[in-house]
């Protein structure tokens, strides 16, 4: 992992900067949307440039209005007003009071406006005001307080705090995600660890390439990863620690098909493990090093997945015969099938709201990205391609990343939110795989 210490101290700010609500004020707000209809019509949002004051250059205001816009528009659920419509300024909205005839007129269904100062100490502090157009109330009042580095958690947890007023649901934009990224011939790829923010920017590399890493996993912490590296053509599984950069094995396991993912509660690590020719899933507490077998059966079993509450496990196993998702108790017991649609199914991963389960399904020549109940009811597609596979759930359950291999052979990370209406790209500088998404930052 020699790449990481080259950002290593960037790194080790970036995660204890100290973040602080200044103030906060809520009502109870009639502005909601609906997230899980997949015909609601996007909210229309009026959001002029942050005001600059106190040593506060216009850009860096314009940069964080810039990133709120974007979280919120991404999320497909909200559409930006351009501001050439606006008639009332920021700051006479902040001076007096919103002129909501004005704001009616253009279509505005929330306003939100706010400004950006810099502290004695240089940190910045960052209000925000979110208002209801139709009946003329401020819904939210809320300050940040950050380190000026980190200008862009600022602005993502003012999207994750106006997500949630207009929505009912916690947001998901201050949250990372890991990804393998790739380069080179397809007969000889490169790849590297990386991670960034959940919206493509702060790239960090945190491997050089010289040894293949693949799938990725957090921890419930977000502190911790682990991922399965091939040494001299042996996987061998590794935690590492991203505050610290101290690496660990936590084992070297022969013929082992995925990377462990981790319980709940950060304790222990679920894997698949291939002995003497035969895959079955184990329990590994991570502090004592001792394994649990759970399933014992000749077929294949792998890509297991806890539930949220740790009561249960999803995996794929072909033991009717083709793959397909079972369902277990945490123990290995009462294991049963939930899949019975036409073609296979894989890397099954369980919401963290626990409502749903994510897989890839192969079948009628191509691949697929979809989502059912716990009990296999509700099966739905999603999103259809030459290859696609390798689902991750935000943090709030609400969207899912996997990657798209395309008929070109590059690979894209895309975003798809449970309806499978709003779909896009995260762009990467590179071809990009595995995608693992982490908690909300704290």
């Amino acid at each position: 992992m020699s790449g990481y210490q080259l950002q290593r101290g960037r790194l080790f700010v970036f995660f204890v900067f100290f973040l602080c609500l200044g103030f906060a004020e809520t009502a109870l707000s009639q502005l909601r949307i609906n997230i899980t209809n997949p015909n609601q019509e996007p909210l229309l949002l009026a959001i002029p440039n942050f005001v600059a004051q106190d040593n506060v250059d216009t850009e860096l205001s314009a940069r964080i209005t810039r990133v709120i816009r974007s979280d919120l528009q991404n999320s497909g659920l909200f559409r930006n007003i351009d501001q050439s419509a606006f008639i009332q300024t920021a700051g006479a909205v902040l001076d007096a009071a919103p002129r909501y005839p004005d704001w009616q007129a253009i279509g505005a269904q929330a306003l939100i406006v706010g400004k950006v100062q810099r502290m004695n100490d240089g940190r910045l502090r960052a209000e925000f005001y979110l208002y209801d157009v139709a009946s003329r109330k401020r819904l939210v009042a809320m300050a940040l307080t950050a380190n000026a580095a980190d200008w862009r958690r600022i602005a993502h947890k003012m999207a994750d705090n106006i997500y949630q007023q207009l929505t009912g649901e916690e947001g998901y934009f201050d949250s990372q995600i890991l990804y393998i990224a790739e380069t080179g011939p397809q007969n000889n790829r490169q790849k590297k660890l990386a991670i960034m923010d959940q919206d493509g920017e702060n790239v960090r590399f945190l491997s050089d390439g010289r040894v293949m890493i693949l799938t990725p996993r957090f921890s419930p912490s977000s502190r911790d990863i682990a991922y399965m590296a091939y040494t001299d053509n042996q996987p061998r599984v590794y935690l590492f620690n991203l505050e610290t950069g101290q690496q660990e094995l936590l084992g070297n396991f022969t013929g082992m098909t995925f990377a462990p993912r981790f319980s709940p509660d950060g304790n222990k690590v679920i894997l698949s493990l291939a002995i003497d020719g035969n895959s079955e899933i184990y329990v590994m507490d991570i502090r004592t090093r001792r394994q649990t077998r759970l399933t014992n059966h000749p077929a294949i079993d792998t890509s297991p997945s806890f539930s949220p509450d740790s009561t249960k496990v999803v995996f794929n196993s072909d033991r009717g015969g083709t793959q397909q998702i079972y369902v277990m108790n945490a123990d290995g017991s009462n294991v049963r099938r939930i899949s019975y649609g036409e073609g296979r199914y894989g890397t099954p991963v369980w919401s963290p709201r626990g409502d749903l389960i994510a897989f890839t399904k192969i079948g009628g020549g191509q691949f697929s990205i979809g989502v059912m109940r716990p009990d296999g009811s509700g099966e739905r597609i999603l999103s259809s391609g030459y290859l696609v596979e390798g689902p991750t759930w935000s943090p709030n359950g609400r969207v899912i990343t996997f990657f798209k291999q395309m008929s070109d052979g590059t690979s894209r990370l895309m975003m798809v939110d449970i309806t499978g209406k709003h779909e896009r790209e995260v762009r990467t500088s590179t071809d990009a795989s595995d995608p693992a998404w982490s908690p909300v930052r704290k």
